[in-house]
């Protein structure tokens, strides 16, 4: 398979031209895997590029690649990534992966807070969710925005949707919770501030004991009445350890 080196960047005044083939495209694309798809006009296109809440992709020789924007939802607490699309002659070249870890960059930076959610029918755009920290969710956990869910009424499986109550679909919801990833962060580096406490009164207490004389009773009278680390505290220490 060739290699080939896609310009991926964000999207701007210079692009909007591109809006109509995107609108297109992503039609066509719905309808040729015979799923759904909230449907946007070009208008719609346009006013993300204008706001640079989109990613768009190029091939080396200009031709458009490939797509994707960003939508925010119940006072920006919520984000979507929306409308990947890649074109026809660029797929199976790994482009969709680089659009969406763009746009999901893109995200953070604009919306550092706010989760990523995504509803998909695509297995290949779930395994890169799943890379870039996405977990499933049910529909409960998305935004009850009332927007968002009216965007579904495009949708070929709008119906399915409004039987089922909006607690589920054909598509796969997936999340991504910046505070949930920031708590898998510290455990995996094995940082716990209660037990990094714990480790520095350890410390402080294998040095008293280095220090203090072993033959010298007065000495250790002295000592032992001036020092935080009497008997009593080094056992409280150790039971802290065995329940941590």
């Amino acid at each position: 398979m060739e290699d080939i080196v896609f310009k991926v960047l964000v999207a701007s005044e210079q692009h909007v031209q591109y809006a109509s083939i995107i609108c297109e495209e992503m039609a066509s694309s719905a309808k040729a895997r015979g799923t759904g798809i909230a449907r946007r006009s070009p208008e719609y296109i346009q006013q993300k590029m204008l706001e640079g809440k989109a990613v768009i992709a190029f091939h080396p020789n200009g031709d458009w690649a490939g797509f994707c924007y960003i939508e925010t939802w119940s006072h920006e607490q919520y984000v979507a990534n929306s409308g990947l699309i890649v074109a026809p002659a660029f797929r199976k070249h790994g482009l969709a992966t680089l659009i969406k870890k763009a746009i999901f960059q893109l995200s953070r930076t604009k919306y550092p807070q706010a989760k990523i959610f995504g509803l998909t029918t695509g297995l290949a755009v779930m395994k890169i969710n799943s890379e870039l920290g996405y977990e499933p969710v049910t529909y409960s956990e998305l935004t009850h925005d009332e927007e968002f869910w009216k965007g579904c009424s495009s949708c070929i499986n709008f119906e399915i949707l409004k039987s089922k109550e909006r607690k589920n679909c054909l598509c796969t919801a997936m999340l991504y919770d910046p505070a949930e990833e920031k708590n898998k962060q510290k455990t995996k580096s094995g940082i716990n501030p209660e037990r990094h406490t714990i480790k520095q009164s350890l410390q402080k207490i294998k040095s008293y004991l280095l220090a203090s004389p072993k033959n010298d009773e007065d000495n250790k009278t002295q000592q032992s009445s001036s020092s935080p680390y009497t008997f009593s505290h080094i056992i409280q220490t150790l039971k802290n350890i065995s329940h941590g």
